[in-house]
């Protein structure tokens, strides 16, 4: 299986990073092929709304590493995408990734009705907040951010095989065994 790894946390080796390198060592054991992206660590522009990508495939701003991060999700066959919640939603570098991605994540009809352009690709969501549980529910912090992530990832046509929520990570000092049990057994 061909898996992409979206990393949206800017911290090498925080919560999510840890949760989504424990999924990438699981997965290769098991013979996979994984690409793993660190979102804050590539260049790309962020997206001017122009919509040409709609019609077009494709975004039509310079080659940068946005292209490459498209083609990547062409040819997955699952994406497991880790965020830690900021403001109740996905990190920022992964909303303008995902806003740069549109025209090759799914079409548009002629009456703009999105098309899903990845049926049949399943999809695994990893949050992390320092909002302790059950709070983090209650208050919607990683429920706002699943739900960004999944709709992007739905109108895309992935079924969202399982989620992951990481909540109190304030003065963690490690992600519990548990946890890191779920995320080595994703698919």
């Amino acid at each position: 299986m061909n898996i992409l790894i979206l990393n949206g946390s800017p911290r090498k080796n925080g919560k999510i990073s840890q949760l989504l390198h424990t999924a990438e060592k699981s997965l290769l054991e098991k013979g996979n092929f994984v690409t793993f992206v660190d979102v804050s660590s590539i260049e790309f522009k962020p997206c001017i709304g122009c919509m040409a990508c709609r019609s077009k495939g494709s975004c039509i701003l310079p080659q940068d590493d946005a292209h490459k991060i498209a083609e990547e999700i062409k040819n997955c066959d699952s994406i497991i995408v880790g965020s830690p919640v900021y403001w109740g939603n996905m990190n920022g570098y992964l909303k303008c990734l995902f806003d740069r991605l549109v025209g090759v994540m799914m079409g548009e009809s002629k009456h703009g009705m999105p098309i899903p352009l990845h049926k049949g690709k399943k999809a695994v969501i990893i949050t992390s907040c320092t909002t302790p549980f059950p709070f983090n529910i209650l208050a919607g912090q990683t429920t706002k951010a699943e739900k960004a992530i999944k709709e992007i990832l739905g109108y895309s046509g992935f079924k969202v095989h399982a989620k992951i929520r990481l909540a109190g990570t304030k003065g963690m000092k490690e992600v519990p065994k548990k946890i890191l049990k779920k995320a080595a057994k994703i698919f």
